[in-house]
Formats: C-alpha cells, structure tokens, sequence
C-alpha cells in the first residue's frame, strides 16, 4: 500500500490549542510542590537544614603502599595511573593530557 508522506498528519480538529497544552503541562516557575508524585516525604532535605545532629558511617583508610595523590587534581589513584614524576609529586594520566 502507498503512503501520500505529503499529505496532512493531522488535521484542524485533531490539534489542540495553545491554552489547552499550556494547562496540561505545570508551571515550573510557579514555586508550587506537587506532593502526589513525591515518594518518600520524610526524607527531604531543604537548603540550610541543620545537620549537626545526625552521625556518618563512613571508614577512611589510610593511604595504601599501591596509590598516590595526584599533585593536580588531589585524587587518589592507583599506581598505575601515574603518567611522570614532579618535584612536588606524581601526576596522574588524566591531568597530564
């Protein structure tokens, strides 16, 4: 079966009107919170909330015998990655580029 590509998609009923696409999608600048999507309530967290209270589980192990710290970009990497030597430090291949 041959299809006209050149022929209307659609037509003057099937479009709809600016209006009625401008309500159908929100106002992002409104500054209005949509609270029927949001999953979990409880766990949002607003700008300047005080944390002082709350503890982190975090472990911080030492520096190993196969890493460096790039002189660069300060990150800890491996060994392996080290692209040439500085009077300061090791250079990693990423910082070398």
């Amino acid at each position: 079966m041959a299809t006209d590509y050149d022929a209307p998609r659609k037509t003057e009923e099937d479009t709809e009107s600016i209006q009625a696409l401008q309500e159908r999608v929100p106002d992002k600048l409104s500054g209005v919170v949509d609270t029927e999507d949001a999953d979990n309530l409880g766990s949002l967290e607003l700008a300047g909330q005080d944390l002082a209270n709350v503890e982190l589980d975090v472990v911080v192990l030492p520096p190993q015998a196969d890493e460096f710290t790039c002189v660069e970009c300060f990150l800890v990497k491996h060994r392996s990655q080290v692209d040439h030597e500085t009077k300061l430090g090791s250079v990693c291949q990423e910082c070398s580029r």
